[in-house]
C-alpha cells in the first residue's frame, strides 16, 4: 500500500473518516425527528411536551446515544466502512513516515501529546475552514442556523459512544485540557446565552494551527508574536565559535544532554551583551539540525500579567511548531518584585515543556521553589581573553571584502588593550570601516587610529554620567620630567600595552586571583605635570581618560559613597578607560582611630576602596599633592609610584622653550635662559605666565616681550602670596618700553584742565 504523497492528502483522508462519523450523527438526528420521536420541526423555538416526557422517563445517561438509535444493519454497515478507512489511514500514514513524508497532523499530535479524541476534535474544527458546507451541517445538527461552528456538546456526542465516555472526554475540552491550555482550539461563548454551560460553548481552531495543518506556515511566526519573536538559524557550529576550549566542551555536553525529548532541561546562559549567548544557543540547535525561537523578554515584560501569560503560552506553542528550542532573551527583566506574576507564568510553562529551553540574562539567578522537575543549569559565559579577542577581530574584519586593513595596524595590541566581547568587536569593526570610508570613500583602508576610535566608541559610555571625560591633547614631546620619571612613565605604557601577553599568553593571569589591574600614584606639588602625564599615557595607549569628580562621589549619607564608588568601578570595567582620581588624598586618606560612629564609617569607606582597587582590572591613576596623607595600605597596593618634583633650571628651560605655539609672535630678545634661572615655579605656573603674557601682548601691539612676561610673572607670584620686586628680572624689569595699556591707564588718571 502506498503512503500519502503530501500532508494535505493525509488530512483529507482523516476528514473523510470524520464525515462518516457525522453521517452517523445525522442518521441519529433524523431518527429522533421521525413521527413518534422526541423531535419537532419547531423545537428551536419551544420545548415540546414529548421531549419533556422523554427526559423525565429515561433520566440522565439512559437516553439513546450515538449509534444506539440506528437500525442495526445501518449501524453495522457504517461501522464496518469506518473501521476499514481507519485501518487504511493508519497503514498509509506509517508508510509515509517511513518514506520521510512529513504529516502535519501526526506531527501536531506528537508535539502536544494529543490523544485520538483530541485529533478528532481538531478535525471537527478544521472541516469548516476547508469547506463552508460544514457550517450548514453543524447548524443542522444544532437545530439552530446561528450556531455554525462545532460546540463542545456536539463534538462529544459525535465522538463518544455513551455517557461515561462523554464524561471522561469532557475534561479534555476544559481550560486544563491539552487543546485549550496550549491554545490549539479556542472556547467561545454562545452569543445567544449568558453564562452558557461548557456543552454550549463553541470550539474554534486557532488560525496558527490551521496554517500549520495546511502546511502554509513556512518562515512564519504567529502574528501575535511577531513584535516579540523571531526564528534564528546559526551558520556556524560550536566548533567554529571562539570560546575557550573547556567552555566549548561543556556547552556541547549540556546541549547534547538537553536533546532528550521526554525531559525538561533549562539552560540559563548568563553574561553581558556580546559574549555570544544567542549565537552559542543557535549553534547548539544547528548540531541537531534545527533552529531557535528567540523571544524578546524585555519587551514582553512591559505587558500586563494576563497578556503576558497568554503570550508565554503562544511562545511555547510556536517553539514546538517550529521544532525549535525556546530562547528567552532578557530573562532578568522578570526578576524584579513587580514582575513576580510574569516570572511565575514563564516558569510554569518551562516546567511543562519537554526538551531543551534557554534563558538569557545578566543577573545571577537560581530557581527557588520552581523547576524542581526539570534539569536547571546556570552557565556563566566567560569574557574572551586576548587570544580570543584577536581571533574575533580577524574574523570581523575579514567579513568586508572591500575595505582593507592597514598592514601597520597592530590588531594584537588593540585586542590586548580593549577588553571587548564578541558583539562589541563586531560592532567596532563596522564602525572602524565606516570611519575609514568617511575619510577616503574610494579607497578605504582601516588604520590603527580607526580601530582605536571605534573601540572607544563601543566601550561602555555610562561612565560619562559618573566622571568627566578628558580629551587627550599631549604627546611624549610635550611633557618635561627628569629622566627617571620619564622612564617610569614609559614602563607604565609598556605594562598596559603588553598585559595580554604576560597575563594570558605567558600564564601570569592564572597565578593572580586579584590585582591584575594597574594602580599608579602620581605625587608632587601642584603644577608639576601629574594631570599632563595621565593625559600623555591615555593618548599614547589610545584609551579614554575619565577624571573622577570627588565631590560627586563623597556623600554625607552613610553607605552612599560606597554605592557611588561601586557604580564607578563597575562601569569602568566595561569602559576600557583610565580612571584618574585628582586630589586622591580626599578619598584615600589615612584611616583614623575609631572614637565615634563617624570614624567607624569613614574607615569602612576606605576599606571598601581598598577592596575595589584590588578587584579592578583596569588602570587607575591617583594624583595627590600630599603624599604623606595617603593611607599606608593604599601605598602598599600601588604598582607604581611616580614622584613629580619641582623642575630644576634645565627642565624649566625646556618648558619655556616648548610652551609657545608656533604661531605666537615673540620678541627675538626673549631671554628664556634668564627666565629659567629667575622664575622658580613649576610647569603649570610657567604655562599660566606664558598665557597671561600672550593676552597682555595682544592688547599692546601683538608681540610678547620680556616686559609682558615680567607683568604676568608678577601676577602669578601674587596668587601664591609672594611678591616679585623686580630685582629678579634685573635689567628686564625697567628697560622695556611702557605698554599701550599703561599709557592708556595713565592718560585716564590725569584730570582734565579746569574750565576758563
Amino acid at each position: 500500500m502506498d503512503g500519502y504523497g503530501t500532508s494535505l492528502e493525509h488530512v483529507l483522508a482523516e476528514l473523510e473518516r470524520l464525515g462518516m462519523m457525522l453521517q452517523i450523527q445525522v442518521h441519529v438526528w433524523r431518527e429522533r425527528q421521525r413521527p413518534g420521536g422526541t423531535g419537532d420541526e419547531l423545537a428551536a423555538f419551544y420545548v415540546p411536551e414529548a421531549e419533556v416526557d422523554e427526559i423525565l422517563r429515561t433520566g440522565v445517561g439512559a437516553a439513546p446515544w450515538g449509534e444506539v438509535a440506528l437500525p442495526p444493519e445501518l449501524r453495522d454497515a457504517v461501522r464496518s466502512r469506518l473501521d476499514a478507512l481507519s485501518a487504511e489511514i493508519a497503514q498509509r500514514s506509517a508508510v509515509s513516515l517511513r518514506q520521510g513524508v512529513p504529516l502535519r497532523l501526526a506531527e501536531l499530535a506528537g508535539l502536544f501529546s494529543l490523544s485520538a479524541f483530541d485529533v478528532d476534535v481538531l478535525l471537527s474544527c478544521l472541516a469548516p475552514e476547508l469547506d463552508g458546507r460544514y457550517e450548514r451541517l453543524y447548524a443542522y445538527l444544532h437545530d439552530d442556523v446561528t450556531r455554525r461552528q462545532p460546540s463542545v456538546g456536539l463534538v462529544l456526542h459525535l465522538l463518544c459512544p455513551d455517557l461515561p465516555a462523554v464524561v471522561a472526554a469532557r475534561a479534555r475540552l476544559g481550560p486544563a485540557g491539552t487543546l485549550v491550555r496550549n491554545q490549539l482550539v479556542e472556547l467561545d461563548e454562545d452569543p445567544g446565552q449568558r453564562s452558557a454551560s461548557l456543552l454550549h460553548r463553541t470550539l474554534r481552531l486557532d488560525p496558527r494551527i490551521t496554517q500549520f495543518l495546511l502546511d502554509q506556515d513556512e518562515d512564519s511566526v504567529d502574528s501575535r508574536l511577531r513584535p516579540f519573536a523571531r526564528v534564528v538559524t546559526s551558520a556556524a557550529s560550536l566548533d567554529e565559535m571562539v570560546f575557550p576550549v573547556a567552555f566549548r566542551q561543556q556547552l556541547s555536553q549540556l546541549a547534547a544532554h538537553g536533546t532528550a525529548p521526554d525531559a525538561a532541561d533549562v539552560l540559563y546562559l548568563q553574561g553581558p551583551y556580546g559574549v555570544g549567548k544567542q549565537t552559542a544557543a543557535a549553534a547548539c540547535c544547528r548540531a541537531q539540525g534545527g533552529s531557535l525561537l528567540v523571544v524578546d523578554g524585555r519587551r514582553l515584560a512591559a505587558s500586563s500579567s494576563e497578556e503576558f501569560a497568554t503570550l508565554v503560552v503562544l511562545a511555547d506553542r510556536e517553539a514546538r511548531l517550529q521544532r525549535a528550542p525556546l530562547y528567552w532573551e532578557g530573562f532578568d527583566a522578570l526578576l524584579s518584585d513587580d514582575h513576580g506574576s510574569h516570572l511565575q507564568a514563564l516558569v510554569s510553562v518551562l516546567e511543562r515543556r519537554q526538551g531543551l529551553s534557554f534563558l538569557s540574562g545578566t543577573a545571577v539567578w537560581e530557581p527557588a521553589d520552581a523547576l524542581r522537575d526539570a534539569t536547571f543549569v546556570r552557565l556563566p559565559f566567560p569574557q574572551p581573553g586576548a587570544r580570543e579577542r584577536l581571533q574575533l577581530w580577524q574574523a570581523a574584519l575579514a567579513r568586508d571584502a572591500v575595505t582593507t586593513v592597514d598592514p601597520a595596524a597592530d590588531l594584537a595590541a588593540v585586542a590586548g588593550k580593549f577588553r571587548l566581547n564578541g558583539g562589541q568587536i563586531r560592532d567596532a569593526a563596522v564602525t572602524a570601516r565606516n570611519l575609514a570610508r568617511a575619510r577616503t570613500p574610494t579607497a578605504a583602508q582601516i588604520t590603527s587610529a580607526d580601530l582605536h576610535a571605534a573601540c572607544r566608541l563601543h566601550s561602555n559610555r555610562k561612565l560619562a554620567d559618573l566622571a568627566v571625560k578628558i580629551t587627550s591633547h599631549y604627546t611624549w614631546d610635550d611633557i618635561v620630567l627628569p629622566s627617571d620619571q620619564m622612564a617610569q612613565l614609559r614602563e607604565i605604557y609598556s605594562q598596559v600595552r603588553h598585559r595580554a601577553l604576560v597575563y594570558d599568553t605567558w600564564g601570569f593571569g592564572g597565578k593572580l586571583a586579584m590585582g591584575k589591574g594597574l594602580s599608579i600614584l602620581f605625587a608632587g606639588p601642584s603644577g608639576t605635570g601629574k594631570t599632563m602625564a595621565a593625559d600623555v599615557l591615555a593618548r599614547a595607549l589610545g584609551l579614554d581618560l575619565y577624571k573622577i569628580d570627588v565631590s560627586a562621589v563623597v556623600s554625607k549619607y552613610i553607605g552612599e559613597t560606597e554605592k557611588n564608588l561601586a557604580r564607578i568601578f563597575a562601569e569602568a570595567m566595561t569602559s576600557n578607560a583610565i580612571l584618574f582620581f585628582d586630589e586622591a588624598d580626599a578619598l584615600f586618606g589615612k584611616r583614623t582611630q575609631v572614637r565615634d560612629a563617624h570614624d567607624r564609617y569613614a574607615n569602612v569607606e576606605i576599606s571598601y576602596l581598598l577592596q575595589k582597587m584590588e578587584e579592578y582590572e583596569g588602570m587607575v591613576v591617583l594624583a595627590t599633592n600630599l603624599r604623606k596623607n595617603m593611607d599606608d595600605a593604599f601605598v602598599r597596593r600601588l604598582h607604581v609610584t611616580v614622584e613629580f618634583p619641582v623642575p630644576g633650571v634645565a627642565d624649566r628651560h625646556r618648558i619655556w622653550e616648548q610652551i609657545w605655539p608656533a604661531a605666537t609672535p615673540r620678541d627675538p630678545g626673549l631671554d628664556l635662559e634668564f627666565l629659567a634661572h629667575r622664575i622658580e615655579m613649576p610647569g603649570g605656573s610657567i604655562r599660566n605666565i606664558a598665557l597671561a603674557s600672550a593676552f597682555l601682548a595682544a592688547a599692546d601691539g601683538g608681540v610678547i616681550t620680556m616686559h609682558h612676561l615680567f607683568r604676568a610673572a608678577h601676577r602669578e607670584y601674587q596668587k601664591t602670596g609672594k611678591l616679585l620686586t623686580g630685582s629678579e628680572f634685573g635689567e628686564y624689569a625697567g628697560s622695556s618700553r611702557e605698554s599701550r595699556h599703561d599709557r592708556q591707564a595713565g592718560a585716564e588718571a590725569v584730570p582734565p584742565p579746569a574750565a576758563g
